[in-house]
């Protein structure tokens, strides 16, 4: 076909593609390649120790501990890294997502926990303050579920943390870690792994339900800022992407109105009817065996106009069609030029058969008939390689974008750090103020001063303390870099001698407790 080599060669120009294998109904299959944020390869981690098991933290104890330390993980295997057989065993209904997340954290090495299950997938994003002692956890736990040895586990887990977990979120809602580049699919499932973790008996807490509602967000501005998800990947999609393309060039008709037939009603005339339907479909005639399946269609799309025909009515319902997609599991053409020359089909009338099949439903000798264009998986393919290599250009724009949400949301993680020092900054200089406040009123005993008096004294120390304290946590606060961030930490806690004050705190609390058992 004239169409073909034309649109193989462009495919090939654009990105230098290779042969494109493992078409489906579900799209084109991509090696997968993913980094760290740092762009080193990410590989599974064995490391697992025995934790000591705690009591379980409630949930305002969490959202406390997200001040103290708390780092992100992520454990979980893929199709990038397990066979279905160990991924089916792990999977988890997104009914039972929270289910789990209490089980992981009841131990009390796990202070928060979202699960995100799916065919393709099966993490579980934690916070903990000791890495290994939540990884001992976290393994056993799936080891228990799964009903798999920790040994068969860690041939297929992988284990991220810090920043690295982080990106790997940020790659999983933007797409860029899916079997097929920027689908869309997998931001829906990342946003209802949200959407659980912040639930009543979710196990979010502040600082992983921050990460993923910042994935969520990373994902949509990919989306909407790149091509990341445009041109169809999947043989149906490209069935539609082809015939909508070369609708007027072939039958001088536009496709809002040509008369669309599918023969067929499997599962790729239900994908095809989809992506029909997103372009404004509203009627289309089913050419079937038997009538069950196009009755279930009728019943999955109510809104589009679906003519049921028997094979029997194959040849009248070509004749008075323009489009025919083919998507049948017989061995033996469909159509062929005999075939259509027999019914009278032959005519010269232009007619463009789209087939989807393989084995093939359309003979090729159908081009040969005057004004008849007949298209085949080999075209759709390169349609589907065409975009495939665009995705994969707009990865480097989309990972830009990642990076840049990753950054906002570790900056945020690291500025927690600051609350501890103001929370110490503050109570040591409340203490100061409160024994020096004390000294005064022991002295100002004789001085007969009234209720409102010594109220306005009172107001006096906090005002004179909050002044002082406002220049030093203003500049923690407003120091953006993580580096300035820390070195200002530093500082504060040399200059007000903050690690000394917890120290002696630390000591004072062992001796009044020791006098308690003595």
């Amino acid at each position: 076909m004239k169409f073909r080599s034309s649109i193989v060669a462009a495919a090939l120009a654009v990105a230098g593609t290779k042969c494109v294998e493992g078409f489906s109904a579900s799209g084109v299959v991509r090696q997968h390649a993913s980094t760290s944020a740092h762009g080193l390869p990410m590989v599974a981690t064995n490391a697992v120790v025995e934790g000591e098991v705690k009591p379980r933290k409630t949930r305002e104890e969490r959202l406390e501990a997200a001040t103290k330390g708390l780092q992100v993980h992520c454990v979980g295997l893929s199709i990038h890294h397990a066979e279905v057989e160990v991924r089916e065993k792990l999977a988890i209904p997104e009914a039972e997502w929270n289910d789990a997340s209490n089980e992981i954290c009841a131990s009390g090495a796990v202070a928060e926990a979202a699960i995100l299950s799916t065919c393709n997938r099966f993490e579980v994003y934690y916070a903990a303050s000791d890495a290994r002692a939540a990884m001992a956890s976290v393994t056993k736990y799936l080891s228990e579920r799964s009903g798999l040895p920790v040994s068969t586990l860690r041939k297929n887990l992988f284990m991220l943390s810090g920043d690295d977990a982080v990106w790997h979120v940020m790659r999983v809602a933007g797409g860029l870690d899916s079997l097929i580049v920027g689908e869309g699919q997998i931001l829906s499932q990342v946003r209802q792994c949200h959407l659980h973790s912040i639930e009543e008996d979710g196990c979010g807490g502040k600082v992983l339900s921050r990460m993923l509602n910042n994935a969520v967000a990373a994902g949509k501005r990919v989306r909407s800022e790149t091509a990341i998800s445009k041109g169809s990947v999947s043989i149906s999609s490209a069935a539609v992407e082809l015939s909508e393309m070369l609708s007027q060039q072939d039958l001088n008709v536009p496709f809002s109105q040509a008369r669309l037939a599918v023969v067929g009603a499997g599962k790729m005339t239900r994908l095809l009817i989809t992506h029909l339907a997103s372009r404004g479909l509203e009627k289309i005639t089913i050419v079937n065996r038997s009538l069950g399946r196009p009755k279930e269609l009728q019943e999955q799309f109510p809104d589009i106009d679906i003519e049921v025909k028997l094979m029997d009515d194959l040849w009248d319902v070509v004749g008075r069609s323009d489009i025919v997609y083919t998507a049948t599991s017989c061995v033996d053409y469909v159509i062929d030029e005999q075939k259509m020359e027999e019914n009278g089909l032959a005519s010269g009338r232009p007619i463009m058969l789209v087939d989807i099949s393989v084995p093939r439903n359309v003979g090729e000798d159908c081009n040969k008939i005057p004004n008849v264009s007949a298209y085949n998986v080999d075209d759709l393919k390169a349609v589907v390689a065409k975009n495939t290599a665009m995705r994969q250009r707009e990865m480097i724009e989309a990972e830009n974008l990642l990076r840049e949400e990753a950054a906002q949301f570790v900056a945020w993680r690291e500025s927690l750090s600051a609350i501890p020092t103001i929370n110490q900054l503050q109570e040591r200089a409340n203490t100061f103020r409160e024994q020096e406040l004390d000294k005064c009123t022991r002295k100002l005993a004789n001085a007969n001063l009234s209720e409102k008096e010594l109220e306005a004294v009172e107001r006096l120390s906090r005002g004179i303390v909050a002044k002082l304290l406002h220049g030093p946590m203003a500049h923690l606060r407003n120091t953006e870099t993580i580096e300035g961030k820390q070195t200002t930490l530093k500082e504060l806690s040399a200059m007000f001698r903050l690690e000394e004050e917890e120290s002696n705190a630390r000591k004072r609390k062992g001796n009044g407790s020791a006098r308690r058992r003595a």
